[in-house]
């Protein structure tokens, strides 16, 4: 009557593959160094449309990771799936993948941007130098939420990385990057 829970797995596990393989080998194959950045530029621009204060809070930070249209797509079972690219002082150092899963009622496809902000030179310098980071498990990403007219810059921030997911209307609020893996990858 009640299948073995390593059917459940297996089945999860297809699903799961079907689901994420579109999205990364079609990301993967695509995305030049030289588009990475135009889109990275493209959300930056958008994080300061958005975010009053923005471009001033951006100076004041050691470094930003930005990924540009991050795509989620699931029918129960959802992945998502995005690259971008890690700046310093304005310039791009390297270039990383994040990827994520989950469970539950899921129906469609979305895309998101993430801007991740790193505070300190510590936090940087953790991230920098592992092999697959990922949120909530190797460090702790604090999304930013404020009043829609107030100032970032007013904001006492303690966190030593912060975040800021954006869909096609603006900030979205109440996202959660907890799971989402980061990887280093080349262009």
């Amino acid at each position: 009557m009640f299948a073995h829970p390593t059917i459940h797995f297996k089945r999860l596990f297809t699903i799961l593959f079907l689901v994420l393989t579109p999205l990364t080998s079609h990301s993967t194959s695509t995305a030049s160094a030289q588009e990475i950045n135009i889109r990275v530029d493209a959300t930056l621009q958008q994080f300061r449309t958005h975010v009053m204060g923005g471009d001033t809070f951006l100076q004041s930070t050691k470094a930003v990771l930005v990924f540009p249209g991050v795509i989620k797509a699931g029918v129960g079972v959802s992945g998502e799936y995005g690259e971008g690219a890690l700046r310093i002082d304005g310039q791009t150092r390297d270039f990383y993948s994040t990827a994520a899963a989950s469970i539950g009622f899921q129906l469609g496809v979305q895309s998101k941007s993430i801007v991740l902000v790193f505070m300190s030179d510590e936090a940087l310098q953790d991230f920098h130098n592992s092999t697959g980071w990922k949120a909530g498990v190797d460090g702790s990403v604090a999304l930013i939420e404020w009043g829609a007219a107030q100032d970032i810059n007013t904001i006492d921030i303690k966190n030593p990385i912060v975040g800021f997911v954006f869909n096609n209307k603006g900030l979205m609020y109440n996202p959660t990057l907890e799971g989402s893996k980061l990887t280093k990858i080349s262009r």
